[in-house]
């Protein structure tokens, strides 16, 4: 059977370091031809999608996600089929998702459950990351099974949350020392998680339960040290280290330093960091608890030093953390006691319009570095570059018609996420994706989900050189095929 072929007209091609204006051919899932005024009939093209005066950019990739997420006695609101479908209705067209292993089980079982989560309903592709809880010595050739088998090249750790999900420092060292090894990454939560269990303690005996002591309980300064001590263990296990949803200046100044010093240290930050800031815990009654995510929200001073970090490639990825609880009777389970509000919340489907619109239309970063932080360098970063994150003869068809003048106002009401409330509600952006395609298939078209549940694909994500000595910047060479 021939492969359908679609061809793209007349928009402007934006990757991360090309800008032209061009068509695009695709022929069943790749795109298989990039040039002028090229013809429909000659080509025998099935669809053409007219893109003029649009940007045509590759979907995004949001390397950072937790669908049917188990956390604090609830799980998190949108499972693969909502948050997926959410993903797309805002133009990103893969996720990288969480398996977590229980302490004491094998990682082989961790990935079989979310395998399963997943099976079926993703309506976009996906990878996972698998998050150690447990990892003696006799057991690291698991991770090297994981690397080589398994597609899963990327390994998070948690300073955070003793007794639950904190790794010792021997156990990072450990994980690190084996995935660097093996051409893997681990992705480090990094917050010193036994003092803030003390600074909560002395609050609690205090009396202080509201929402916002959620975030005066967790000190900028207690992500510093764990940023600070990661890139340490790092250095010590000749390993590159990543460090996930950076919140502040006094931790991203430690990613500056080791960069300056030439290590392999990367980072990202998410919309949250960058659009809200810690007055949002002191709405009315239990309104705070909407906010309720860790890393927590900080000063606001801290925004522009987070835009500056990613103008400069010291940040390197803008992802989400989506993680949501639906206010009611989820994160209402903390009513009486901060300590037990579910930690997270949703953005899956407002980042690519909340960066453009903070952005580009802002003038803080450029078109291409808009493509850069949120398709291109995840897609390098976790092995799954160059079929996906660039638009390039070869790559997967993963391909946005965004609109750069599109104006709307993001609201709970009109999103497509699984949760009672958006964090970003009442915010008014410029730029929108229209038109989502996924391996070749339109999904999204005319504000309408026109795809099917179930065919989003697990994506096995290959090995990356980060190493020592390898260069910090993740700006690819152009990967344009005229």
């Amino acid at each position: 059977m021939t492969a359908k072929k679609t061809l793209i007209k007349g928009g402007r091609i934006v990757t991360a370091v090309d800008d032209y204006h061009a068509d695009i051919l695709i022929e069943g899932e790749q795109i298989t031809l990039i040039g002028k005024e090229l013809d429909q009939a000659q080509l025998q093209a099935d669809k053409v999608i007219d893109a003029k005066g649009k940007l045509v950019i590759p979907g995004g990739i949001d390397a950072h996600t937790h669908m049917d997420m188990p956390f604090g006695g609830t799980t998190s609101a949108d499972d693969f089929e909502t948050g997926t479908r959410a993903a797309a209705f805002g133009g990103t067209t893969t996720i990288v998702d969480f398996a977590i292993q229980t302490k004491g089980d094998s990682v082989f079982n961790a990935l079989d459950t979310w395998h399963a989560k997943a099976q079926g309903k993703a309506c976009i592709d996906y990878g996972f990351h698998m998050i150690v809880t447990d990892m003696p010595r006799e057991n690291t050739k698991d991770l090297i099974k994981l690397i080589d088998k398994e597609g899963i090249s990327s390994f998070k750790l948690f300073m955070a949350y003793p007794g639950v999900l904190l790794s010792d420092d021997a156990t990072i060292y450990r994980t690190m020392k084996v995935s660097g090894e093996n051409g893997g990454l681990v992705c480090m939560h990094a917050e010193n998680g036994i003092v803030i269990n003390e600074i909560i303690q002395d609050f609690l005996e205090k009396g202080h339960t509201a929402p916002k002591f959620h975030a005066i309980t967790r000190p900028t300064k207690a992500e510093q040290e764990g940023v600070n001590r990661a890139i340490a263990l790092s250095e010590m296990a000749e390993s590159p280290v990543y460090i996930v949803h950076l919140s502040c200046n006094d931790a991203l100044q430690r990613v500056q330093e080791a960069r300056d010093a030439g290590l392999p240290a990367y980072a990202e930050t998410c919309p949250q960091y960058l659009f809200l800031d810690d007055s949002y815990y002191e709405g009315p009654g239990f309104e705070g608890a909407k906010y309720v995510m860790t890393p927590a929200l900080r000063n606001k001073s801290n925004q522009e030093k987070l835009w500056s970090g990613l103008k400069m490639n010291d940040l390197q990825v803008i992802s989400t953390d989506h993680c949501p609880f639906c206010f009611k009777d989820q994160k209402e389970l903390g009513i009486d006691d901060f300590t037990k509000i579910p930690n997270g919340g949703p953005g899956v489907e407002n980042r690519m319009s909340l960066v453009f619109n903070g952005g580009v239309v802002q003038k803080r970063i450029s078109l291409n570095k808009f493509v850069e932080i949120t398709s291109t360098n995840p897609a390098r970063i976790f092995g799954l570059f160059p079929k996906k994150g660039t638009i390039a003869v070869g790559s997967d068809a993963d391909i946005v018609i965004f609109n750069p003048d599109k104006k709307f106002t993001i609201s709970a009401k009109n999103h497509h996420m699984r949760v009672d409330y958006n964090c970003y509600e009442g915010f008014d952006v410029q730029g929108a994706a229209e038109t989502v395609m996924s391996r070749g298939q339109v999904i999204i078209e005319d504000g309408q989900h026109v795809g099917k549940v179930g065919y989003g694909s697990y994506q096995k994500r290959s090995t990356v050189n980060l190493k020592m000595g390898t260069p910090t910047s993740c700006k690819p060479e152009s990967a344009l095929v005229r």
